[in-house]
């Protein structure tokens, strides 16, 4: 995995927008919410919204841990990116993504139709 890859599943979703935060962190976005952070560093990391039961499971995994300043909100940071195969990180990146904007406001919403 990297992070062209990452940056492939993401823009296959409607409405996705990217950015560059804090000087070296990919950032993708819908409705100007994020919902993957890829650290550009060598090697890369990666941050993503889980649902509420996967939180606990998932940091019980080696190379998973509570994302900085975000784990209250049940976000994870992959510091090793090889853990999950290409067909999981899709549907991790899919649900992040899903779990962002089913919290957009409607009027956002109508804004990016």
């Amino acid at each position: 995995m990297d992070s062209n890859t990452i940056r492939s599943i993401c823009q296959k979703l409607p409405y996705v927008t990217e950015d560059i935060k804090w000087g070296n962190d990919l950032c993708f976005m819908i409705g100007e919410k994020m919902f993957c952070v890829v650290v550009l560093d060598t090697p890369i990391k990666v941050s993503i919204k889980v649902t509420d039961e996967e939180f606990s499971e998932l940091l019980e995994r080696p190379g998973v841990i509570p994302a900085p300043y975000m784990a209250r909100h049940k976000w994870i940071l992959v510091d090793d990116v090889t853990i999950f195969s290409n067909k999981v990180w899709e549907r991790y990146i899919m649900q992040s993504y899903q779990l962002i904007k089913s919290k957009l406001p409607k009027k956002v919403l109508t804004q990016l139709i």
